[in-house]
């Protein structure tokens, strides 16, 4: 069971494998289109009840993931803005304040 989560775990976070399965399923329905309408599967209900199904599953997972995008966009948006915390600083006191180079000295 941990092998199949870790498999899991490791597919939901590469892109490529995603958008790869992505378009083979969108290939795939495109095909059984004409495929559903010459085998007169159209008028079964049960082939129309697992269509329906499969396009509530794929719909969800669609707003999850990109729920999950928006999530670590804003996580690393948030984790950026505390880098820059310190260089925030000196350069609204560089801003605020009237600070001068003081002048050099020659020593000879």
């Amino acid at each position: 069971m941990t092998v199949i989560k870790s498999l899991w775990a490791s597919v939901q976070g590469d892109p490529v494998f995603m958008r790869r399965v992505n378009g083979w399923f969108t290939i795939f329905w495109l095909v059984m289109i004409p495929v559903s309408l010459v085998t007169h599967w159209v008028n079964s209900v049960v082939y129309v009840s697992a269509l329906s199904l499969w396009a509530l599953v794929s719909g969800h997972w669609s707003a999850w993931q990109a729920a999950r995008v928006e999530v670590k966009q804003h996580e690393e948006a948030q984790a950026g803005r505390h880098e820059n915390l310190a260089e925030e600083v000196v350069e609204q006191l560089v801003e605020k304040t009237d600070v001068q180079p003081q002048p050099t000295t020659q020593t000879v």
